[in-house]
């Protein structure tokens, strides 16, 4: 069995109108949906095809009463949560969701960086989650990880003592600064940088892959999202654009110009 210790596994969105988000991802990235009904709740499945992209659930009570709008996060797999946690506690990062079993499929914490950023952890005692590695650039897959940070050289050494990350090419951005691609155990798969001062808080961002990214932020705007960034050219030649979906979770597409 390939060793998926620090590779991003599974990808889930807590949001307040799960039907309206359902329909506004089918429209941008493709995904079908299929409910799982679990106790005291629904789970959504995001699917492409019959491959599992992503999750979906309503946004906790406690989330909506302390004002934190709708949210994208990821989980990475870790060989052993418990340990994990212990190791993030002494790193100075925080726990928010201690580890916990999901029955008949795995085990899960919900943590954040010293720097703020949250971030899952999961583990299972199966396979890791189906279609986890898809191949690179496969549209209707996130296929970029990127980390708005302030302090990204602590960041990366926070991640890499946690999961083995290891640095990739480091792009100078001028004014902004350093934006460090990393990777876990292969290719590069996202990358980090301090964020501007008008950023308020750290945060992961992640990337669906689409064919076009223009015919694609057509279908955010046609869809009643927000486009906040972009489209823009990046180092290798892709581009993307940065996002808002209608309930405020902010996401991103990546893929050729057109």
């Amino acid at each position: 069995m390939v060793d998926s210790q620090g590779q991003f596994v599974w990808y889930e969105l807590m949001t307040t109108d799960t039907n309206a988000a359902k329909a506004f991802y089918n429209k941008v990235a493709g995904w079908g949906s299929q409910d799982v009904p679990m106790p005291g709740m629904t789970y959504t499945l995001l699917k492409l095809g019959d491959s599992q992209v992503a999750g979906l659930m309503n946004q906790p009570e406690e989330a909506k009463k302390m004002g934190a709008p709708p949210s994208w996060i990821g989980y990475v797999y870790a060989n052993n949560v418990d340990a994990t946690v212990d190791r993030i506690k002494e790193l100075g990062g925080t726990v928010y969701v201690p580890p916990s079993d999901i029955p008949n499929i795995g085990r899960f914490a919900v943590v954040a960086d010293p720097q703020g950023a949250t971030i899952a952890l999961f583990n299972t005692p199966n396979q890791p989650p189906e279609g986890s590695t898809p191949e690179p650039g496969t549209p209707g897959r996130i296929g970029w990880h990127e980390l708005m940070t302030s302090d990204w050289q602590k960041a990366f050494a926070f991640y890499s003592e946690l999961f083995g990350w290891q640095k990739g090419e480091g792009h100078d951005m001028g004014p902004m600064g350093i934006y460090q691609m990393f990777s876990a155990g292969g290719a590069p798969t996202g990358g980090m940088f301090n964020k501007p001062p008008e950023v308020p808080v750290s945060f992961w961002l992640y990337y669906v892959n689409v064919d076009g990214v223009e015919p694609a932020a057509d279908r955010v705007k046609s869809a009643g999202g927000q486009i906040i960034n972009g489209p823009m050219e990046v180092p290798g030649g892709s581009w993307i654009v940065q996002c808002k979906d209608p309930q405020g979770a902010m996401f991103a597409l990546v893929g050729k110009r057109n």
